[in-house]
């Protein structure tokens, strides 16, 4: 097993030292789920929410969490993003919106904070839009999928 990466030799957090790794491309993508009433996604799918179209202010949330995840997440760096992509999927068979979101960048540590960070946002601004009308949705899995680049190498989660 790999060892914590944010604990010093004493067991104290600390924020890793990323000074002499070297710029690399890397890519993270993330997923969540939110369950909710098939009136609730039928609402989403028609865009006809009075507070306006769900899944566009769930994108721009999602896009803005990942820039700003260095200043949720106590001990990620701040990073320059490359892109930040951020999509849905309503599945009627479920009553479900699968999130997506992949971010990529040139650097010297992974985004997989920031992917992670950009769905469970968007799911979070799902639920913040729609609670009105179904206060029992359900948020997740939320899980990395698949990441490129860096020392580790590419992960993929199996099916």
């Amino acid at each position: 097993m790999a060892e914590l990466t944010h604990l010093d030799a004493q067991g104290n957090a600390r924020m890793v030292d990323v000074g002499g790794k070297a710029i690399t491309s890397r890519s993270a993508t993330a997923t969540a789920v939110v369950s909710m009433l098939p009136d609730t996604l039928a609402l989403i799918r028609s865009g006809a929410h009075k507070k306006g179209d769900v899944l566009a202010v769930a994108r721009i949330a999602g896009i803005q969490a990942a820039k700003k995840c260095s200043d949720l997440i106590p001990l990620c760096h701040p990073l320059m993003l490359n892109s930040v992509k951020v999509d849905f999927e309503l599945d009627d068979a479920t009553n479900q919106v699968r999130i997506s979101a992949t971010c990529s960048l040139d650097g010297k540590t992974g985004v997989e904070m920031e992917a992670l960070t950009a769905v469970s946002v968007a799911a979070l601004t799902i639920y913040d839009m729609c609670k009105a009308v179904d206060k029992g949705m359900v948020i997740g899995p939320i899980c990395l999928e698949e990441k490129l680049g860096g020392k580790s190498g590419h992960y993929q989660r199996a099916p």
